[in-house]
């Protein structure tokens, strides 16, 4: 038995957890994981059992001899694999490179079986660019952000970002009430004065700023609301609204961000493009057909590129045949209709 399969069985399955309502796939695994914990555990029980899963019959067209010529390689690419997989993409990509001599009803029926992304869905995102010496022309400033919470994300082009105060552009300009507060906060929290110190927090927070906590040390950070730069994400209560929601938050939950903030929207919040370890937000979103290109407001030609990437591979909300443009149904709404 593998000791990294080992490991996944025990970070990725937790055998007193109950099956969420909304789970995907014939395991009953989380959105979260999407079958990368339920493919980990069963690699490790075919190293001890040599047993394939129940059901897997259902979905290949392979007997079951085949199935366990299928299981010893994957388990085999899986211990090799370093770091081992932790995304669906990542998993999803070591089983098409593992299996790619094997027939392909058979690999798409086993990668459909764990809920893993099909082949035409995967994207490649381009290399991360070198940070510039200097920003881009129209940028009004830059913010490098605390890690995002995966409550912050508003939908699939909205998201609330902190931004620590100790930053040079930040430390100047905090209000006096916040720097007291803060300070205050910290002497009540000292003395067990908890009523006093949440008190306090809600002076700074109603000011626009937060004390977070990030690896035990409190950092006084400024809120920031981030509109996603030239793309448009299917709203909320619209088809794929959620989706697009859930694809953004998995793009950034623990993540710490640089925002190139370009200006700022009616709703008084940043337009900005959002990188995350030197990967382009906005191209990720595009790719994999999570948002339209906004056409009224930006008119970069890679942007009309990427969205027309995923609509050739009818991927994301352009599995739609007529997908509803969020800035018409937001009209509409406005109208009443």
């Amino acid at each position: 038995m593998g000791n990294v399969l080992r490991f996944l069985c025990g970070h990725f399955c937790n055998p007193n957890a109950a099956a969420d309502a909304d789970s995907l796939g014939p395991h009953g695994v989380s959105p979260a994981t999407v079958g990368v914990s339920a493919l980990a555990h069963d690699l490790f029980d075919f190293e001890i059992t040599s047993q394939v899963p129940q059901g897997l019959s259902k979905h290949v067209v392979s007997s079951k001899k085949a199935q366990a010529n299928w299981y010893r390689k994957l388990a085999e690419a899986w211990r090799s694999e370093k770091p081992p997989p932790k995304t669906p993409e990542e998993a999803s990509r070591l089983v098409i490179q593992t299996l790619k001599r094997h027939q392909k009803k058979d690999v798409e029926g086993l990668l459909a079986f764990y809920g893993l992304p099909l082949p035409h869905t995967l994207v490649e995102l381009s290399a991360p660019a070198p940070v510039p010496t200097s920003l881009p022309d129209g940028v009004k400033f830059e913010l490098q952000t605390l890690p995002v919470d995966a409550k912050a994300v508003a939908d699939g082009d909205t998201v609330t970002v902190y931004v620590s105060t100790a930053h040079p552009r930040e430390s100047s300009c905090i209000p006096m009430e916040v720097r007291n507060a803060a300070i205050q906060r910290s002497q009540a929290r000292n003395a067990k004065n908890y009523a006093k110190a949440d008190a306090l927090h809600k002076t700074i927070t109603d000011a626009g700023y937060r004390v977070l906590t990030v690896q035990n040390e409190e950092i006084l950070a400024r809120k920031y609301r981030i509109r996603l730069r030239g793309i448009d994400a299917p709203e909320s209560a619209m088809p794929y609204g959620k989706e697009a929601k859930e694809e953004l938050r998995k793009l950034v939950e623990g993540k710490c961000l640089r925002v190139l903030v370009y200006g700022e929207d009616r709703y008084n919040r940043c337009v900005g493009d959002l990188y995350c370890n030197g990967k382009f937000i906005q191209e990720a979103m595009l790719k994999k057909g999570f948002a339209w290109h906004y056409t009224a407001y930006d008119k970069r030609a890679e942007l009309a590129k990427w969205e027309n990437e995923a609509r050739a591979k009818r991927i994301g909300l352009w599995a739609s045949r007529n997908p509803e443009q969020p800035w018409e149904w937001r009209k509409g709404k406005r109208e009443g209709k």
